[in-house]
């Protein structure tokens, strides 16, 4: 699973998901609220916290499917 940085990051940026509602690896999350500018502030969030880079190719809607997705991507770059 995450850590609490993302988990903390990622509900910033969804306005539709209740403060007590679980944020599980399959959450939608277009569906909670995560629109395209928001997917841009988010990258640029995650890219400045865990000093990563995403490469062109993750930087699809696919990636910012769930939250289980968007994790495997970021962890994906922290070790490479």
């Amino acid at each position: 699973m995450w850590d609490n940085q993302f988990e903390e990051l990622l509900r910033q940026y969804l306005p539709f998901l209740a403060a007590d509602e679980p944020l599980t690896p399959d959450t939608p999350l277009r569906d909670f609220g995560l629109d395209s500018l928001a997917m841009v502030e988010l990258l640029s969030s995650l890219e400045n916290i865990y000093e990563v880079r995403f490469e062109d190719d993750a930087l699809t809607l696919d990636t910012f499917e769930s939250p289980g997705v968007l994790w495997k991507a970021l962890t994906a770059f922290q070790t490479t």
